[in-house]
């Protein structure tokens, strides 16, 4: 069983026990997310794809942290000038790991 949801412009296949990143949002350590757009769900008795939505479908989540991407550097040169800048971001994300799937 598995599902497809939408979550802040994303869409991602999850299945129960699955950990997956998304979107940093200030969430503490061990609370409930739950996803309420649910694209469509594959069940033994077949798929369901939702018109945009499943009906009465949400994936509940529980979360395990936040987390770091890896570290991009930027940097920018103006030949002949001696100007020079080199900066770095690194993007936070927010791990969860899949509890279930309700239809």
């Amino acid at each position: 069983m598995y599902a497809i949801i939408s979550d802040n412009g994303r869409q991602y296949t999850v299945r129960a026990g699955d950990v997956v990143t998304v979107d940093y949002r200030d969430t503490p350590k061990g609370s409930k997310i739950e996803f309420e757009e649910v694209l469509a769900v594959s069940q033994d008795s077949g798929l369901t794809i939702g018109t945009p939505k499943v009906s009465g479908a949400k994936v509940s989540a529980e979360v395990i942290g936040p987390k770091l991407a890896k570290k991009l550097v930027v940097q920018k040169l103006r030949k002949r000038k001696n100007s020079r800048r080199k900066t770095g971001h690194r993007q936070m994300y927010l791990e969860v790991k899949i509890d279930e799937i309700s239809v």
